[in-house]
């Protein structure tokens, strides 16, 4: 046995006839050959999905397995990507549209539609905000549509009105101009609106509007206070000099 440690062995490598006795490895070396062996990038990794096929023959059992669950995983950021970039606008559509767009849309997306009027300047802003929220989150369609084409006799009080729909169902609703947000409207404040019912993911921290509320809570609070005190003041009894 050409392994065996015999003083006969020793003489053949000696020589030349037997190669080097190896050297037992530790484990600390094992180990980190074991991950070095690891951490290496398999072919597969670094290709598409056409190349992927072309070069299927080429991988043993373990590989094709592997490959097979990275397939499915670009195969699925790949459908999660298109998804993502197929609106990025706030479209137009009128009512005969509604049912198609807005109720039968897919289940994993969510539909804002603002129903508007062109004379009224709220509806008008909350179009332009909607706007770059479309941009923002692509993922979600963003619709508009002026109301008289959808719901016949709709009072101007009620505008704008915001609908978010999920699985054809409303999730969420913002009826007049207070519920969504009041003339000074930002866009800010209309995207935590629509993050607070689930129709976006928001990167704001907080609602960029709770400084101003309690701003306004705090002076409501002084108010109110002040024509307390001055109530009790005025109707203090007093004595009565005969």
């Amino acid at each position: 046995d050409p392994n065996e440690d015999t003083e006969w062995n020793d003489i053949l490598r000696h020589f030349g006839i037997l190669p080097p006795k190896e050297k037992p490895k530790d484990e600390i070396e094992e180990m980190v050959l074991h991950l070095q062996k690891e951490a290496e990038v398999k072919p597969y990794e670094i290709m598409n999905l056409e190349e992927l096929n072309e070069a299927e023959d080429d991988f043993d059992e373990a590989d094709r397995k592997a490959i097979e669950m990275y397939r499915q995983q670009r195969l699925q950021e790949w459908k999660r990507l298109q998804r993502r970039q197929k609106y990025g606008e706030l479209r137009e559509i009128c009512g005969e549209q509604y049912v198609k767009e807005v109720t039968n849309a897919p289940e994993d997306v969510w539909v804002i539609i603002h129903l508007y009027r062109p004379s009224i300047p709220m509806c008008l802003l909350v179009n332009e905000h909607l706007s770059l929220l479309a941009i923002k989150f692509p993922e979600v369609k963003f619709l508009k549509a002026i109301v008289n084409s959808c719901i016949q006799s709709y009072r101007d009080r009620c505008l704008p009105t915001i609908l978010v729909y999920k699985t054809g169902e409303i999730k969420g609703r913002f009826i007049g101009v207070a519920e969504c947000g009041g003339i000074y409207l930002k866009v800010e404040e209309l995207e935590w609106k629509l993050a607070e019912v689930g129709a976006i993911e928001t990167d704001l921290e907080e609602n960029p509007k709770k400084g101003i509320m309690n701003m306004t809570t705090l002076s409501v609070r002084n108010i109110s206070a002040h024509e307390v005190t001055n109530t009790k003041s005025s109707d203090v009894m007093k004595p009565c000099i005969t």
